[in-house]
């Protein structure tokens, strides 16, 4: 079970999950970073690393953040905006670099005060 990044990642982008990934499964998007769930292997090693707890295993995202389970297989399989093809599997988010888009559900959140 894959892991995901919820709303409290909007705008916050820390990165620290990305650093303690041992597969570069972490992409970053504009507003929010994402797990990609067919490359992340379960290790669990970015849930901790969160300073605002938005990790969570896809079966135990917090009921307020059900969308973002959803939404962060979205990010890999649908053509965001700005870009012609989905982002897929490309093999590490290291080497494929900021995607420069996010989903229509982070897109559409309000700036953070």
């Amino acid at each position: 079970m894959p892991y995901v990044i919820a709303e409290p990642c909007i705008d916050i982008t820390d990165r620290s999950c990305m650093e303690e990934c041992p597969v570069d499964c972490i992409y970053e998007g504009e507003r929010k970073l994402y797990i990609n769930p067919f490359e992340c292997i379960d290790c669990g090693n970015c849930e901790p690393a969160c300073p605002v707890e938005a990790i969570s295993q896809d079966r135990h995202v917090p009921d307020e953040y059900a969308a973002f389970a959803e939404d962060n297989r979205r990010f890999f399989t649908e053509a965001l905006p700005g870009r012609d093809a989905p982002i897929g599997q490309p093999g590490g988010a290291l080497s494929f670099g900021p995607a420069g888009a996010d989903t229509e559900l982070v897109a559409e959140y309000g700036p953070r005060s």
